[in-house]
């Protein structure tokens, strides 16, 4: 089998997501927190893992050289789509990986099934599409 690639229907997904969040704010006023969202940009976590969230929620921007490289601010929230063949990775490993290295949100949407698993420290939430997430950080997407 060939290496998991971002299919039509994949990118789609990803692009509803990120269209479902508010833009992003370059200069917030008081009580509107900034934050900005990438799809696919490959992070550096604590545990030296290299990671490629399909959707990734900031709190601030990444120093300039990381956004070169790959990034060293741990993302808010993630977001992931469940790729055919790849679902015990989607599903099983990136979630608990993610909360491990402090990540406060892991969602995980399978197409498929329509289903939206939102992991916490403080458990799953399980719905199916559409789902309003609320990340702590302050932002919230439809999934």
């Amino acid at each position: 089998m060939c290496e998991a690639f971002p299919s039509f229907m994949h990118q789609r997904t990803i692009g509803r997501i990120r269209a479902s969040l508010p833009m992003p704010i370059d200069q917030p006023q008081p009580p509107t927190r900034a934050y900005l969202h990438v799809s696919d940009a490959c992070f550096l976590f604590p545990d030296g893992s290299f990671k490629r969230p399909d959707v990734a929620i900031l709190c601030r921007e990444p120093p300039i050289e990381d956004q070169r490289t790959a990034i060293r601010v741990i993302p808010a929230a993630v977001i992931e789509i469940v790729n055919p063949g790849y679902e015990d990775k989607d599903l099983e490993i990136g979630p608990r990986f993610y909360l491990s290295q402090v990540v406060k949100d892991a969602v995980v949407f399978d197409p498929e099934t329509t289903q939206v698993l939102h992991y916490r420290r403080g458990g799953i939430r399980r719905d199916i599409t559409p789902m309003k997430i609320q990340p702590e950080c302050g932002c919230s997407c439809t999934v």
